[in-house]
């Protein structure tokens, strides 16, 4: 086995989930992610966890969207029910053969599909933010993500673990630097209430006051890098260019501008696949609000991957997620989605809190 899927295992176990003895863990990912799948129960088995595993199978996924039934598409397994409410930590690994896997399916239904599993995500988000659970979810690299990333796997591979500085001699020691940092910065952005975002094509107001700032250093995302806030739901105004195309469910949205009028989306534009796009905001109310605001803080990621764990933390960008807020920084939009979508802010651009700037093109100036 690959040394760098022992290291990164061990500091999932030990860093992002603080795993110990007697914690009932699920690990969750595709087949082709098997061998993080392994180390990870390893090293949890080793700190006295009970864990077990699930392979996801994008096949069968794919066959239900295509030809299940309106009933079938809702139904919510109440073993999954169950499950959200009984495990102590949650490791989600990502990792495809097949990126596109769900290019062919009508999205009307993926959107019913869900918008059924909304009261799971939400249970997950409302656990996780009262910390009686634990999550992590990262990126095994497979051949199919290199692909999308227009790079060889072992290039890839490369720029999965600096991303995540496995390959420094102390990773831990490294996120525990950028989470100082990152309190920092929130303990000033807990303090302010209006936000501007300026840059090409984008001027965009929000509101934050009595909102919570989260600093992201490897507890929730491997690798992490990002500090975010739930705007007050009616506050947004103006309008925005995602300067990167927008992925969900594995197919990609291009050029995607949206126009916000008292927090809702209320005109929505894309070069390619709009009616896509369409089909998502239109899935529940919540679906045309801002959930999440957030700066994406690290400067290892240098290059767009399609992904959106790492692109939404390239360092010099911010992303906005329409869709469900995080209650953790007290959000409270509720929807089946949460699609972040990543603009560039690191030529021409600027933040400004209470106007004063405290961004400029693409650095903290406070």
């Amino acid at each position: 086995m690959d040394p760098r899927v022992v290291k990164l295992a061990k500091v999932l176990v030990h860093y992002s989930l603080r795993i110990k003895k007697g914690d009932l863990l699920r690990i969750q990912g595709e087949v082709s992610t098997t061998p993080l799948i392994t180390a990870a129960y390893q090293e949890a088995l080793k700190a006295g966890a009970n864990p077990y595993y699930q392979i996801v199978e994008p096949d069968t996924d794919e066959f239900l969207l295509k030809h299940g039934t309106p009933e079938q598409l809702q139904f919510v397994s109440p073993i999954g029910k169950f499950e959200i409410e009984k495990i102590d930590a949650l490791l989600v690994i990502w990792g495809s053969r097949n990126t596109r896997y769900l290019a062919g399916i009508d999205p009307k239904r993926q959107a019913m599909k869900q918008k059924a599993r909304r009261p799971i995500l939400e249970r997950l988000f409302a656990r996780v933010g009262r910390g009686t659970m634990r999550w992590v979810g990262t990126q095994f690299p497979t051949p199919a993500d290199a692909q999308e990333a227009d790079l060889s796997l072992s290039d890839y591979e490369d720029f999965v673990y600096a991303a995540g500085h496995i390959t420094s001699g102390d990773p831990v020691a490294h996120w525990k630097k950028v989470a100082k940092e990152q309190v920092r910065l929130k303990r000033i952005l807990d303090r302010v209430d209006r936000i501007h975002v300026r840059s090409r094509d984008t001027d965009l107001y929000l509101r934050v006051k009595g909102r919570k700032w989260v600093s992201c250093a490897g507890t929730e995302n491997f690798p992490d890098g990002e500090i975010f806030t739930s705007p007050l739901e009616d506050s947004a105004n103006g309008h925005i260019r995602y300067s990167f195309p927008a992925v969900y469910g594995g197919r990609e949205v291009q050029d995607v501008r949206l126009v916000f009028k008292n927090g809702k989306v209320v005109e929505e534009t894309a070069g390619k696949n709009q009616s896509y796009l369409t089909a998502l905001l239109d899935m529940d109310p919540g679906a045309r609000r801002l959930g999440e605001f957030a700066i994406g803080t690290n400067y290892e990621i240098k290059r767009f991957s399609k992904n959106i764990l790492f692109d939404e933390k390239i360092g010099g960008t911010c992303h906005l997620a329409v869709g469900a807020s995080i209650p953790e920084a007290g959000g409270k939009n509720k929807s089946g989605l949460h699609w972040d979508m990543v603009c560039d802010l690191r030529q021409d651009a600027e933040i400004t809190a209470d106007g004063k700037v405290i961004y400029r093109n693409g650095k903290f100036t406070i």
